[in-house]
């Protein structure tokens, strides 16, 4: 089946009773085999880990003009997600200009299914590279690339993970400005709802206002949610009616914003602050616009992709830094009540 113990085209020939020809059409996405012979095919060299070799990597994939990105999900949730909207928008347009084509996939919360379509890419030679979002710590996915051989750009705020593949994001920077606004307008307890707890830009952003907060004498209380509006709306109300003292929430995306606002204004609380990690029209419709630290977004998708195609050109990209954020206040930008008169 192999030499020296790497899995071949031969052996998985020898071992499916095909011939060579066969499963090289079924490995790289060509015509010539049936669906389920294909389907056979991708099966097993997924199950002996077949990848590959460099050479014919690097022939087959000069062709595709594809990039790849692989979203953990739900599909029918991911057009109330703005910011991922506009990323990609700004993906599509560096793309267009290129004469280059996207191929997204969302897989629901499951990792095992990102892993599954990085490998069957890389062995149809469906795309150049990928990018990825949303770094766990000890994330297997860099590793899994670079075994495959698959040129990739991460969305990240530490150049180490990944040197000289990274948009870099500055989670400092952004904490201070959305945590020195609040504590201008005088609050001293604030809460902050971030997203799930095993990302690594959370525990950035989680650190980063906390330690401002504490140079700044805003205490924050913490608590994790999956960025819908429902938790948004869910922590905002059980916190509020824990601790009265809370007159500012900060939420690291529109959508836990919005739902945060949802139950401060069923509380009757539209004396409590809000303010957004992440601005979108979403922050600028109702009665009460939010106040939403605008990250550009469609910019980062235009700039990952550039870095990805550099890469690929083996040429060097100038700049690894995403555009740096700015604040924009709204009506739920309001000073702390003030103190209850003895």
């Amino acid at each position: 089946m192999s030499n020296a113990g790497r899995v071949t085209i031969a052996g998985l020939a020898e071992q499916l009773g095909l011939s060579k020809a066969s499963v090289s059409y079924a490995l790289n996405g060509l015509p010539g085999v049936s669906d389920e012979t294909r389907e056979r095919v991708l099966a097993l060299a997924e199950q002996l880990g077949w990848h590959p070799s460099s050479s014919a990597r690097a022939l087959s994939r000069a062709r595709s003009d594809t990039i790849g990105i692989v979203l953990r999900r739900d599909p029918s949730l991911l057009g109330t997600e703005p910011y991922y909207m506009s990323l990609l928008a700004g993906v599509e347009s560096e793309l267009s200009e290129t004469g280059r084509s996207l191929l997204l996939r969302m897989v629901g919360t499951d990792s095992g299914q990102e892993v599954a379509a990085y490998r069957r890419w890389s062995a149809e030679a469906r795309v150049d590279g990928v990018m990825l979002f949303d770094l766990t710590f000890d994330d297997p996915r860099p590793a899994l690339l670079e075994q495959l051989g698959l040129a990739y750009v991460l969305h990240g705020n530490r150049e180490t993970l990944a040197p000289g593949k990274v948009l870099l994001y500055d989670a400092r920077a952004d904490a201070e400005v959305l945590v020195t606004h609040l504590a201008a307008l005088g609050h001293r307890r604030a809460l902050h709802i971030a997203g799930p707890a095993e990302f690594e830009h959370e525990a950035d952003r989680r650190d980063a206002v906390g330690a401002t907060g504490r140079e700044l004498g805003l205490e924050f209380a913490f608590a994790a949610s999956d960025y819908s509006m429902g938790s948004g709306e869910r922590i905002a109300a059980e916190a509020i009616a824990a601790d009265p003292g809370i007159t500012a929430v900060l939420t690291s995306n529109d959508l836990l914003a919005l739902g945060a606002q949802t139950a401060l204004n069923r509380a009757g609380r539209e004396d409590v602050a809000i303010a957004s990690w992440d601005d979108s029209l979403l922050c600028r419709l109702g009665t009460r616009p939010i106040t939403a630290l605008d990250r550009s977004p469609e910019e980062q998708g235009r700039r990952s992709t550039r870095m990805l195609l550099d890469q690929l050109a083996g040429a060097p990209t100038p700049d690894h830094r995403a555009r740096a954020s700015h604040l924009i206040p709204r009506a739920t930008s309001v000073p702390a009540p003030a103190p209850a008169a003895r």
